[in-house]
C-alpha cells in the first residue's frame, strides 16, 4: 500500500492550490521542459488507474530492483551485490571560475543535494523513476524537504568532504549507513538526458566507490538518470562561484 501512497500523492499534488507545494520557474525553463513534465505527470495517471484494480497492494521487493543497461564506460556492480538504497538526489553542481580568464572551462568543486527514498519505486516502477529526475529539476529548490510535487520522504543528503563525495543515509526513520567515497569511473549521460531549467545538458552518470569509515556494509554507489547540472563550456560573464540545479537517481 505504501507504494500506491507514493504514486498518488505525487499524482494529486500537481492539481492542488496549497502554497505549500513547489513551485515552477517557467521564465527559463527550456521547451523540453514541458514534455517532460507532462510525461512523468501521464505515467503516474495511467500508474494509479492500474493500481485501482488491483485487490491487493504490491510487494515492495527491492531485488526487483536494476541498474540501467547498456551504459558504455560504466561497469556494472560486481558480482554478489545487491541494491541496498535507491534514492533521487535534487540539489546543486558546484563550479568555480577564473574572472582573469574567460576562456578558461569552470572547475568541478562539489555538489549538494537532498536524497530521497525511492526503493520501492525503483522496485515496483521503473519507468516512474527514470522520469523523476526531469521532472523534479524543472521545480524550484526552495523546498529542501520536498521533491518536487511528490511525497517521496528523505532519506539523506549528499555533501563533499573537502575533495571526497560523501553520502549520510542515516535518518531517524531509517538508518542505512554513510559513505565517503571515490571516483571509479564514468560515462556521458545519454544525448536524450534532460537538461537542467535554462538548458544546462545532464552531467555524467558516476559509480563510487566506498572508502575506509563507510558503515551500513554499503560498497558501492552509483549516480544515474541525470538531469541538468553541467556548466557552460567557458567562464565568459560567469561569476567567480556559481551553482547549476541538477537531480539524479
Amino acid at each position: 500500500m505504501r507504494s500506491i501512497t507514493i504514486l498518488t500523492a505525487a499524482f494529486v499534488a500537481i492539481a492542488s492550490a496549497a502554497p505549500t507545494f513547489p513551485t515552477l520557474d517557467t521564465n527559463d525553463n527550456p521547451l523540453s521542459a514541458l514534455d517532460n513534465l507532462s510525461g512523468y505527470f501521464n505515467l503516474i495517471a495511467s500508474k494509479v488507474e492500474v493500481a485501482k484494480g488491483l485487490s491487493t497492494a504490491p510487494v515492495c521487493d527491492l531485488s526487483k530492483a536494476h541498474m540501467p543497461t547498456g551504459i558504455d564506460g560504466l561497469p556494472p556492480p560486481d558480482k554478489g551485490l545487491t541494491v541496498r538504497h535507491v534514492a533521487v538526489g535534487r540539489g546543486t553542481q558546484n563550479y568555480t571560475c577564473d574572472p582573469n580568464n574567460a576562456d578558461a572551462a569552470p572547475k568541478a568543486v562539489g555538489a549538494v543535494a537532498t536524497l530521497f527514498n525511492a526503493s520501492c519505486i525503483a522496485a515496483l516502477y521503473p519507468d516512474v523513476l527514470s522520469r523523476i529526475p526531469s521532472m523534479a529539476v524543472q521545480f524550484k529548490l526552495d523546498e529542501a524537504e520536498r521533491l518536487g510535487p511528490t511525497a517521496m520522504p528523505k532519506s539523506g543528503v549528499h555533501y563533499f568532504d573537502g575533495s571526497t563525495p560523501f553520502f549520510n543515509l542515516d535518518t531517524p526513520a531509517l538508518a542505512i549507513g554513510q559513505v565517503p567515497c571515490a571516483k571509479n569511473s564514468s560515462a556521458n549521460a545519454p544525448s536524450a538526458a534532460a537538461v537542467g531549467q535554462t538548458g544546462e545538458k545532464a552531467v555524467t552518470w558516476l559509480r563510487l566507490t566506498a572508502m575506509d569509515g563507510t558503515t551500513g556494509g554499503i560498497k558501492d554507489v552509483y549516480r544515474v538518470d541525470t538531469a541538468g547540472g553541467s556548466p557552460p563550456a567557458n567562464c565568459k560573464d560567469m561569476p567567480a562561484r556559481f551553482e547549476v540545479q541538477y537531480s539524479a537517481v
